[in-house]
This record gives C-alpha cells, sequence and structure tokens, in this order.
C-alpha cells in the first residue's frame, strides 16, 4: 500500500511538473526595477539543463546561443565555467521557489534523482521536508549542480505548478543591506517570518545575519543575480550621480536585443542590471 501511494504520488506530481508554465518576468515597480534573472556559472551546462528542466520544472528558451530557464517571476541561465563553490559561503546563502505540495514535489524531484538536503542540514527538519513555524509553511532544500541550494516552500493557493520566490542573503549587515535595496531598486520593506526583507516585483529579497566572512559570489555557482530594469540608461546615470561604481557600464547589446550593465553591491554581491529580458 506504501509503495502504490508513493507512486500515485509521484505520478500526480509528474502531471503538475508537465503543467503549462506561465512563465514571465512582472512588471516593473515605480522605481522601474524588477526581478529579471539568475545566473550561474556550471561545470556541465547538460546537468544544469536536466535539473532546471526535468527536475525544477522550468519552460526552456534561448537567448542567442544560450539556454534560458523560464518560470513565473524569474529566468535563470548557465555558462560553462569552473566555479569556485557553491551559494553555501558566499554572501548569497540560497534561493527559494514556490510550489503548491512540499510533499509531493520532493518526492517527484527524488525519483528525478534530485539530491534533498536532509535534516543535517537544517535543525528544524524531520526528515527531508518539515513544517517551518517561523514562515508557517512546509519547507524542504533541494541541491542542484554545482551546489546552488534552493529552498522549496509550500503555497497551496497557487495555481502554478512552480514560481521564483526569494533570494537568502548572508552577511553580518542586515539592516543595512535592507536599506540598500530598498533605495537601489524601490524595495518594499517588511518582515518575512523572522527575516527582515524587501520585496521588489517578482522577488523578496530576504536578509540573515551571518557573523562568518561570507565569500562574494562572483565565481561561484550562483555568479550574479540580474534586474530588469525599465529605461535602463538613466537608471544607470541616477546611480552613478549616487556614487555607485559600475563593473561594466550601460553597454547596448543589439545581438541580443537587449542592455546591460553589471556591478557588485557594498557586500559583493555581484549584480546585472538588464533591459530588454522581458520579451523573452
Amino acid at each position: 500500500m506504501r509503495t502504490f501511494h508513493l507512486l500515485t504520488t509521484v505520478l500526480t506530481t509528474a502531471v503538475l511538473f508537465s503543467a503549462k508554465l506561465t512563465a514571465q518576468l512582472p512588471p516593473p515597480n515605480e522605481a522601474g526595477a524588477a526581478m529579471g534573472h539568475l545566473h550561474l556559472m556550471a561545470k556541465d551546462t547538460d546537468a544544469q539543463r536536466k535539473f532546471w528542466v526535468d527536475v525544477m520544472g522550468a519552460k526552456l528558451t534561448k537567448l542567442g546561443q544560450a539556454d534560458v530557464f523560464k518560470f513565473p517571476g524569474v529566468l535563470v541561465m548557465a555558462r560553462k565555467g569552473s566555479p569556485s563553490g557553491g551559494t553555501k559561503g558566499s554572501v548569497v546563502n540560497h534561493l527559494g521557489f514556490q510550489v503548491p505540495n512540499v510533499k509531493e514535489w520532493v518526492a517527484a524531484a527524488k525519483a528525478r534523482g534530485a539530491s534533498i538536503v536532509t535534516a543535517t542540514e537544517v535543525a528544524q527538519a524531520k526528515g527531508e521536508y518539515w513544517f517551518n513555524p517561523g514562515v508557517q509553511t512546509y519547507q524542504a532544500f533541494v541541491m542542484g549542480p554545482d551546489e546552488v541550494k534552493i529552498e522549496i516552500s509550500e503555497v497551496p493557493s497557487m495555481k502554478e505548478p512552480i514560481a521564483h520566490h526569494h533570494i537568502h542573503f548572508y552577511n553580518p549587515a542586515v539592516d543595512a543591506t535592507k536599506a540598500w535595496y530598498v533605495k537601489t531598486f524601490g524595495g518594499v520593506p517588511g518582515k518575512r517570518g523572522p527575516f527582515e526583507c524587501a520585496d521588489v516585483p517578482g522577488v523578496n529579497l530576504s536578509f540573515s545575519a551571518e557573523t562568518e566572512k561570507n565569500l562574494p559570489t562572483k565565481g561561484r555557482s550562483l555568479d550574479h543575480i540580474g534586474f530588469e530594469i525599465r529605461g535602463l540608461e538613466a537608471f544607470c546615470k541616477k546611480l552613478e550621480a549616487s556614487g555607485l561604481k559600475f563593473d561594466q557600464r550601460y553597454t547596448k547589446v543589439p545581438a541580443l536585443g537587449i542592455a546591460v550593465a553589471f556591478f557588485t553591491d557594498p557586500w559583493g554581491t555581484y549584480v546585472e542590471l538588464t533591459e530588454g529580458l522581458n520579451k523573452l
């Protein structure tokens, strides 16, 4: 009976994974900002494609010759490289996605060969998923290729089979980081359970205190995060006038139909600004 129940759960969730995914970036806020993309550095891009499409349920598209994995609220990209480490130990500890049923999602993900992080990683866990009283929902962690750590949270009322939810920053300066992202991207300040946060369309930016000296994201498996900006050139000029130094200033990329700029936030998160990815 238990075997039949597990098989039924896996098959049911497989149907959910194959359901039509309405994957698009959200409209920007008044500051002109919305979540854009998460850019990975991958030892094996085929492994990343298999994980993000088969396990996470992304819709696959292309930007030039590059694979793009589409979800409601975010695009995920991967380029070939040799990451210096996973997300844990960097200033972005993990990413967050939401599903209608965590238990079913975990069963289906395991059937597809995913690595589910167990109780040794999270003290509250009682097995491979658990109820987190702090945020009042069921959760699990899955480890993607190159040790990209992803939190899966349950929202039974959601209509999509999966959607992007949060980026979780770990550094000693929670209040300063929150204030910086609120000011820079027009984030709405608030709390998510015990976590300080700022909401930008398509993403909850969560901030946790970390006494360890976590490393910058550039060169790690999650190399950078990206925000889609309406009026990017003017947005960049405004940031430069405020004293922000760009790693790469505003640049048009006609071959891809987009414009980009790069900077590093004060705590080591490498950030790309784009205009035009919302057309994918």
